[in-house]
């Protein structure tokens, strides 16, 4: 593959061409050169206008294969992810059979390989994610997984917290946890507040997240290690954070892309595409969500990205299941609704920020270095249309809106794709 990128603006704070327009030239899995009036004989393509950064990570994704494989699979979610632009996905453990062993993290390899993108399995730390009895994550981060967590379930029990905590110290091994108070939410639907008492419905109060949160950063005070909170939603959790950040404890965050979009007010809409958990939040919460990206207090950004059909949306909202799909909006979402940050902070939220997190290689835009690139669009405004979406789901709740920012072509693992 031979394929010039002409007259394209670079965003790589780690590139001595940061912020400079220049002409790319492409050479299978690497950058053969870059300068100013190059030729090729290959495959010449257009980047006037447009920007072009180190290939985007997401950061927790769930492909639901094995097991449900009619929701989402490995072709159709790395399908999914191509088209939003990310050229790396690292994908939760919660499938069926759960990702506990050498078998589930070298099914996930295995067939990534023949994948567009590249999959990172996570491995389980609590066997079937059940919270009581730990999982073989010594031959899981022997096989390849880069990291662990119970995915969509919050590690309740903490001696598994702690034991985990202490055991990945000995390779600096991350731990991430979606923290939420398992009796003060299991009951509730949406967040609880106006909105939910209007509707009727049974709410999650922000006190369930903030006290696994400040519960979780007690046992990292005693224990040591690293800690990562998957999607954090409120405005206590995000100043605990600060606080244990500037204490110098080993904490870090992320925040679903979609919590910076949407407050608990679209609850009045009764409509399934806006049942997430954690649940939408106030206007306050969100505001501080977005101060917390500005100030680096949120490291990532993800999309959380869970696939579900039409049997487990289209329900009353009480049975219906949680989650949407967000591989392919990320980007749009993120340049539409996080306010206040600049194009190096945006792109380092789903670049550098994630493979510092999980201790892997960061390809930078420089002769030599690994062609691995998303090039983008800040200012193209599309309207999201379900028709359009590569996922074998549906379930996203910004179907119809008009969103500003968009991928136009990946270069990845030696091949390049429009998108």
């Amino acid at each position: 593959m031979l394929v010039l990128l002409k007259n394209i603006t670079i965003i790589d704070p780690s590139s001595s061409h940061h912020n400079q327009v220049r002409d790319i030239l492409l050479n299978g899995e690497k950058i053969e050169k870059i300068g100013e009036g190059l030729t090729t004989d290959g495959e010449t393509f257009d980047g006037t206008g447009l920007k072009v950064s180190q290939g985007w990570f997401d950061m927790r994704a769930f492909f639901a294969d094995p097991g449900e494989e009619h929701k989402e699979d490995i072709s159709s979610g790395s399908l999914s992810a191509l088209k939003g632009g990310f050229t790396d996905v690292a994908l939760l453990p919660n499938t069926k059979p759960v990702i506990q062993g050498r078998d589930g993290v070298s099914y996930v390899i295995s067939k990534g390989a023949f994948q567009p993108v590249h999959l990172h399995p996570l491995g389980a730390v609590s066997k079937d994610c059940k919270g009581e009895a730990l999982a073989e994550m010594n031959d899981m981060g022997s096989e390849g997984a880069v990291g662990f967590t119970d995915g969509f379930e919050s590690i309740s029990h903490t001696g598994i917290l702690l034991k985990t905590l202490q055991y990945l110290q000995k390779n600096g091994g991350l731990l991430m946890d979606r923290p939420a108070d398992a009796y003060l939410s299991s009951k509730g639907l949406v967040h609880e507040g106006y909105f939910s008492t209007r509707a009727g419905f049974p709410g999650i109060p922000s006190l369930a997240e903030e006290i696994a949160v400040k519960r979780n950063l007690d046992l990292l005070r005693y224990a040591g290690g690293r800690l990562h909170f998957s999607c954090i939603s409120t405005k206590e959790s995000v100043g605990l954070i600060r606080e244990a950040k500037a204490e110098g404890l080993q904490v870090s965050c992320d925040v679903a892309v979609h919590q910076l979009a949407f407050d608990d007010s679209v609850i009045g809409r009764f409509d399934t595409s806006f049942k997430v958990n954690p649940p939408f939040r106030s206007e306050s919460d969100i505001e501080a969500l977005r101060k917390g990206l500005a100030d680096g207090t949120i490291d990532v950004v993800v999309s959380d990205h869970n696939p579900q059909d039409i049997e487990s949306k289209r329900l009353e909202f009480d049975y219906a299941e949680y989650g949407v799909i967000s591989l392919e909006t990320l980007f749009g979402a993120l340049n539409s609704f996080s306010q206040g940050l600049n194009i190096d902070q945006l792109v380092s939220k789903i670049t550098d920020a994630p493979r510092d997190l999980l201790n892997l290689e960061k390809p930078v835009i420089e002769e030599g270095g690994k062609a691995s690139l998303t090039i983008f669009d800040t200012e193209k405004e599309w309207v999201v249309d379900e028709k359009d979406f590569a996922s074998r789901s549906s379930n996203s709740p910004f179907l119809g809106l008009t969103l500003k920012g968009k991928a136009v072509a990946v270069a990845n693992k030696g091949q390049f794709h429009k998108i």
